[in-house]
């Protein structure tokens, strides 16, 4: 399994992973960044789930954004943003590189636990960012994780003053 997957971001930082699964949670369908043969981006639905301390990739055999991740395993993923425009639990965007998998009891495992027709394409994220987008007040508050550089939080108001970065907490 990737060190960079959903349990090493949730250890190193359990009350944002938490804000993050919950964003994804609300809906079932989110919107998944791929790169074509070309370098150009395509974008697709996508389900995915959260067990067993991995973000789940899951695909029909034979789609396009499986053989743009076999190609190439960079990825973005956008949680859906909802019916309307308020969003109240803020946007949330996750991008990585997708693993694939291909041990058969692994895959039988998934299938058994998500009912997933086969065949099917099943990748697991090996996390580079983590971001959240809220509003606090007068505030939009970026909070982002990176393996290497951990929590950061941005705020900015809506004036012209740049944004403000908040000190780091103690270490969870």
């Amino acid at each position: 399994m990737t060190t960079n997957n959903w349990a090493a971001f949730e250890t190193a930082e359990p009350e944002f992973a938490r804000t993050v699964a919950e964003r994804f949670a609300h809906y079932p369908h989110h919107v998944l960044a791929t790169l074509r043969k070309d370098g150009s981006p395509r974008v697709a639905g996508l389900n995915v789930g959260l067990r067993g301390g991995e973000l789940w990739l899951g695909m029909m055999a034979g789609s396009m954004k499986a053989g743009d991740l076999r190609r190439d395993p960079r990825f973005a993923l956008h949680a859906n943003p909802g019916p309307d425009e308020t969003m109240p639990d803020g946007d949330a965007w996750i991008s990585g590189r997708a693993v694939e998998v291909v041990d058969p009891p692994e895959l039988h495992r998934y299938a058994e636990e998500r009912l997933s027709p086969h065949p099917f394409h099943l990748f697991h994220a090996d996390l580079a960012e983590v971001v959240h987008v809220g509003v606090d007040g007068e505030e939009l508050v970026v909070r982002s994780w990176t393996p290497e550089r951990g929590l950061r939080t941005l705020r900015r108001g809506d004036d012209d003053e740049p944004a403000r970065e908040e000190p780091a907490g103690p270490a969870s």
